[in-house]
């Protein structure tokens, strides 16, 4: 077995840590933190320019053409760096959707627009009151001219105030069990967001769609919608564990420097010994969920079964869940009164983990997914 990277993985991971780290210093993020849309476009345009926004995206629309693992290597040095910009909101539920099930028209429209960075995507897959991405509320129904009219709402939309167009996970109406998936242009006549500040931060929004019409290209083709929304969601838990990874490494990293040098009674911190277990706790948990990171990721690109991604997608968002809020507590709380202040750099690592930890389902109800398949297979 071969657990090293590649070298185009290694070389995309250099350069992400790169631009991030030149890019989306602490200083910088706070200024962009003060601003109203929270985006830090030249951070934006500089993943452009290193060709990190089309890192999944095919050569023929200006891409680098790679995969899950490459692009989850990117997303981890943005939660190194808490980098405000809509990331995987964009390459995960907008661009790699589309790339995989849109018609040439989709992806001639979207897909170079977001490798050049002049597109951000995002998608609205959670649901009022539901525990998973697979019972929406919004219905949509097919109108004389051939056209598709939505009504219904979806909240928590990642990057709603900022993106172009958002995909929407959809029910048929008039036929049970039906589902599928549209893309709709956010400037589009009965589309409106209202916009609301996250844990973290960022700007989320909630989408409320009445008779907003769209074209029969702007479905997403494949087997069924079900799957489409599946295929999604799986890659977007992936997606939000590589950020969380990131963040539980900095977050480590940053408390390890503060209590090497910060001294007590004549002596670092560091060496007492309930900080030095505490802070190997961190390390352990931090190894786990890179670990189970991966393996989720290189399944997908391996092009294994759907139900043996879901299962590992599932492992690798709960410990991203689970464990990641046991690393920002320890990392905030080794900082002592440091951590405690939320203008200090460490606390936006909490908040950010925090926000992921509940997005696209906890850690309960991913173990609880977990339980259900061993019982089956038990």
């Amino acid at each position: 077995m071969n657990f090293d990277f590649s070298e185009s993985q290694e070389a995309v991971a250099a350069l992400a840590e790169q631009v991030f780290s030149g890019s989306a210093g602490a200083d910088r993020v706070a200024v962009v933190e003060r601003t109203a849309d929270r985006f830090d476009r030249e951070l934006w345009a500089a993943l452009a320019t290193s060709d990190l926004l089309g890192v999944a995206i095919g050569q023929e629309h200006g891409g680098l053409g790679l995969g899950m693992v490459e692009t989850a290597l990117v997303l981890r040095e943005q939660g190194r760096r808490v980098a405000p910009v809509p990331l995987w909101p964009t390459l995960v539920l907008g661009a790699m959707p589309i790339a995989e099930f849109g018609d040439q028209t989709l992806r001639d429209r979207w897909l170079g627009a977001v490798a050049s960075g002049q597109a951000v995507l995002t998608g609205a897959l959670s649901e009022w009151g539901a525990d998973d991405a697979y019972s929406p509320s919004v219905t949509a129904a097919r109108l004389p001219g051939g056209s598709w009219e939505l009504n219904g709402s979806k909240p928590a939309v990642p990057a709603a105030g900022l993106a172009d167009a958002v995909l929407v996970s959809t029910r048929i109406a008039g036929e049970d069990d039906s589902l599928a998936v549209f893309v709709v242009d956010l400037d589009a006549d009965g589309v409106e967001v209202e916009l609301s500040e996250t844990t973290s931060r960022e700007i989320h929004g909630e989408l409320d769609l009445r008779s907003a019409v769209v074209g029969e290209d702007a479905r997403l083709d494949g087997a069924d919608g079900r799957s489409i929304i599946e295929w999604m969601l799986v890659r977007a838990q992936v997606a939000v564990a590589a950020v969380a990874v990131g963040c539980c490494e900095e977050a480590t990293a940053m408390a390890a420097a503060y209590t090497s040098q910060r001294e007590q009674f004549g002596r670092p911190l560091s060496t007492n010994q309930g900080v030095a277990m505490r802070a190997a706790d961190c390390y352990i948990d931090t190894d786990c969920m890179r670990a189970t990171l991966l393996q989720a990721a290189w399944l997908i690109d391996e092009g294994r079964s759907a139900a043996e991604i879901a299962d590992a997608a599932a492992v690798a968002k709960w410990w991203s869940a689970d464990a990641g809020q046991r690393v920002v507590h320890a990392t905030q709380h080794l900082h002592g009164g440091m951590g405690a202040d939320v203008d200090y750099p460490v606390h936006r690592y909490f908040l950010w983990v925090k926000q992921l930890e509940n997005t696209f389902g906890g850690g309960s109800r991913q173990l609880a997914a977990i339980g259900r398949t061993l019982a089956k297979d038990w």
